[in-house]
């Protein structure tokens, strides 16, 4: 790992780690595996966290390096629980939240973001302390929205790309906040194919035989 930490490549004049390249690449790539529902979307995602973690150590993003330990944890629980929801016909099952499995997502990256950020000051392990709780929090909840199949999920990381590209841009890791932009634009995308596929299959549930339509 210290290799590729060490060992850099020039992209527009900047200098870049193979660990943050490799390591966002990957990240990209969940983006549209997710879009496609596939079990692929969660060990691509294990590699992204592994080479992230060692990228935001170096950089001293305390907050940001910590999410990957949560991260790795919740792919493992999204690989699981996806394994159990695979439909033959329409992939994975995914729907809207109700009212209040919304308020519960609100709750956990309002509280969870004040109290992460408290914590990261506290114990001075970061120079920017609530963003990178924010990002962190969010980058929680929404993988444990998506390993729920909830459409909303995808709304949670346009919040943290809000947040995020500044943030990355301030550390000096240009790369990743070009990543970030380019997920805004995929995770648009991607709520939308999700809502669609939500839609297919509530109507599989009512019409099983006027179904398919919906998909096509």
């Amino acid at each position: 790992m210290s290799l590729l930490l060490e060992h850099h490549l020039v992209l527009l004049g900047q200098q870049v780690s193979w660990a943050e390249f490799i390591g966002q690449l990957c990240a990209l790539a969940v983006v549209f595996l997710a879009q496609r529902r596939t079990l692929w979307t969660w060990p691509v995602q294990v590699a992204a966290t592994v080479l992230l973690f060692s990228v935001y150590f170096s950089a001293q993003l305390g907050g940001l390096a910590t999410r990957q330990v949560v991260i790795l944890a919740i792919s493992i629980y999204g690989w699981w629980a996806w394994s159990r929801r695979r439909d033959p016909v329409y992939g994975i099952a995914v729907r809207p939240a109700t009212g209040v499995e919304r308020l519960i997502l609100l709750g956990l990256m309002l509280g969870g973001t004040t109290a992460f950020a408290l914590l990261l000051d506290s114990l001075n392990a970061s120079w920017a302390p609530w963003p990178d709780a924010w990002i962190f929090v969010g980058t929680a909840v929404a993988f444990l929205a998506q390993s729920r199949g909830l459409v909303e999920f995808w709304l949670v990381w346009l919040a943290v790309d809000a947040v995020g590209v500044p943030l990355q841009l301030a550390s000096g890791l240009w790369f990743s906040a070009l990543v970030y932009v380019v997920f805004a634009v995929l995770v648009v995308q991607g709520w939308l194919q999700w809502a669609r596929a939500a839609r297919a299959q509530r109507a599989a549930s009512a019409d099983p035989g006027n179904a398919a339509k919906s998909l096509a």
